[in-house]
């Protein structure tokens, strides 16, 4: 049966962009990740072709979702976002 949603702190830490999913409900929890560039809770419903951003302290990443899963390699890991947008502050751009 293929997902239809999956929690954030879920797919955070199935897709490997926040290691443990203790950290993943803090980051929620601290305003530090957005979904569909509003600031969401933990619990909230993360699908196909939703864009996160998550703010690391110094460098934020913004990815779109492009498959769900329950658990997941960490070959496949990268499989399950893309990349919009990675900065770092007091990063430069041309």
């Amino acid at each position: 049966m293929e997902l239809v949603f999956l929690r954030l702190d879920k797919f955070l830490q199935v897709s490997r962009l926040i290691k443990r999913r203790t950290l993943a409900k803090r980051a929620c929890t601290q305003g530090r990740v957005q979904l569909n560039e509003r600031v969401a809770k933990a619990g909230a419903e993360v699908k196909i072709g939703d864009r996160l951003q998550v703010d690391f302290g110094r460098r934020s990443l913004q990815v779109e979702v492009l498959a769900l899963a329950e658990k997941s390699g960490v070959r496949d890991a990268a499989s399950l976002y893309r990349i919009l947008d990675e900065k770092l502050e007091g990063e430069k751009r041309c």
